[in-house]
């Protein structure tokens, strides 16, 4: 959530900042407004409060003497009585109060950073470089098979059965498909480590109050899976992003100089409702609703945090050089940002059959939005600071290993089998080839 000073210009907020933001965002900039109103009802019934409380308080220091003099308190003990109720009344509308003002401020996205291109429709995303595999530009292969139809043929994956069990985009990974896939996990997380990262294999579900505090409130019905047994509701992970972003909540690194950046590498199974994109990808494992995934998860100091986004897809970026994969990166338009990303870069590669840029990696800062909700400090508070100071977190897919598979099966196909990217085959048991084990592909997955 931003700070509620922020909306303050009494307080050095900058009200108009958000109200450009929600502009940049397509969302509607009345509802800084509707902060500042709500934030001035709740400040009249705090100062209410806090006068009643003083009242009480000289009232109780009264009753004391009074006690202590043997001297008749009744009166103040009955003015005790209404002043307790009163209190009582007024702290119920506080909390009524505030709780609605932080629902409101939690609706309102992350200041869009100024280099974000302004658009409301994504056919703006703005291409910021790309990589070329052998320095020349790919080309549309049609006759090259589909990544489902090679995983197929490898006898690396069921769909039909996979949905017979687990439902539309249900899939079980079979024989070459399971190497693979355990190959991406371990060879990202090496990779990652290599860089000074710390492997965190995370919980894949989280209790709804600490969810509520990471994630915003679409994703609740577009992409979380909700879980009922016993005791409290929880809710599935859609990304390791959640529970490490929760990991530090409370903490306060009061030396960051010393204490941060802290990088973790998150490994997960993710699960994911893709309510939003019904007809999309239909084919194979490339938008599934449970898959796994490598992130790249960092706290750092506020100053270093636009540093370290630049570090982050950079570390993406060679992660699919060293794999020999063609890729662009772009900057998403400020409509397309989730609430908590002030900014967000894309790493879209080349898929040869289908001729099109696909995404396999989002990069966001997401400043201090997240870490104000986990309550995760850092510094000491000096005089005449006006607001806390809190860390940033940063988030950065590494590989979603299903998508990724997808990605290296129609690139590396030949027309007998698979050939095995060279990063990849110590993890294959030294394995650099897989030959088909099929004889062909059933007209009903032909693309």
């Amino acid at each position: 959530m931003l700070d509620i000073n922020l909306f303050q210009a009494g307080k050095g907020g900058n009200p108009d900042l958000i109200r450009e933001s929600q502009r940049r965002r397509g969302a509607d900039p009345k509802v800084v407004d509707e902060v500042i109103e709500l934030y001035q009802e709740w400040t009249k019934v705090k100062f209410d409060l806090d006068e009643v409380s003083r009242t009480l308080n000289a009232n109780q220091k009264e009753i004391g003497k009074k006690m202590k003099a043997k001297e008749d308190a009744s009166e103040l003990l009955a003015k005790k009585k209404e002043l307790d109720s009163k209190k009582k009344e007024l702290m119920e509308v506080e909390q009524a109060k505030d709780k609605a003002l932080r629902a409101k401020v939690n609706g309102v996205g992350n200041i869009v950073h100024d280099s974000v291109p302004v658009s409301s429709t994504e056919d703006d995303n703005e291409v910021i470089r790309t990589h070329f595999v052998g320095g020349v530009e790919p080309q549309h292969q049609p006759k090259l098979r589909s990544h489902h139809e090679v995983l197929y043929l490898l006898g690396g994956y069921d769909q039909e059965r996979g949905a017979k069990v687990a439902g539309h985009r249900g899939y079980f990974l079979t024989g070459a498909g399971v190497d693979l896939n355990l190959a991406l996990i371990n060879y990202g997380l090496q990779f990652l480590g290599k860089k000074g990262y710390t492997k965190i294999q995370t919980p894949f579900f989280m209790r709804r109050e600490i969810m509520a505090k990471t994630a915003q409130l679409s994703q609740y019905d577009e992409e979380l899976y909700k879980v009922t047994g016993e005791g409290e509701d929880k809710y599935l992970i859609a990304t390791s992003e959640q529970p490490i972003s929760a990991f530090h909540s409370g903490e306060w690194f009061d030396q960051p100089s010393e204490q941060l950046p802290v990088k973790y590498a998150g490994y997960s199974t993710c699960f994911r409702k893709e309510a939003g994109a019904h007809g999309k990808d239909t084919w194979g494992i490339f938008r599934v609703h449970q898959f796994e995934k490598i992130e790249q998860f960092v706290l750092t100091e506020p100053e270093k945090s636009w540093e370290m986004f630049d570090e982050m897809i950079t570390t993406s970026e060679e992660f699919f050089k060293s794999l020999g994969i063609s890729y662009r990166v772009v900057a998403i338009v400020s409509s397309a940002l989730n609430d908590a990303a002030a900014k967000k870069y894309d790493l879209e590669a080349w898929f040869p059959h289908q001729g099109e840029y696909k995404e396999l990696v989002s990069c966001s800062n997401c400043t201090d939005y997240q870490s104000r909700n986990l309550e995760i400090r850092c510094g000491t508070k000096k005089m005449g600071d006006r607001e806390k100071k809190y860390v940033h977190c940063l988030n950065s897919t590494l590989c979603a290993t299903e998508r990724a598979l997808c990605c290296l099966v129609e690139n590396y196909q030949t027309p007998d089998g698979l050939k095995i990217p060279a990063p990849l085959v110590p993890f294959m048991g030294g394995v650099d080839f897989i030959p088909f084990v099929k004889d062909s592909v059933p007209k009903s997955m032909r693309q």
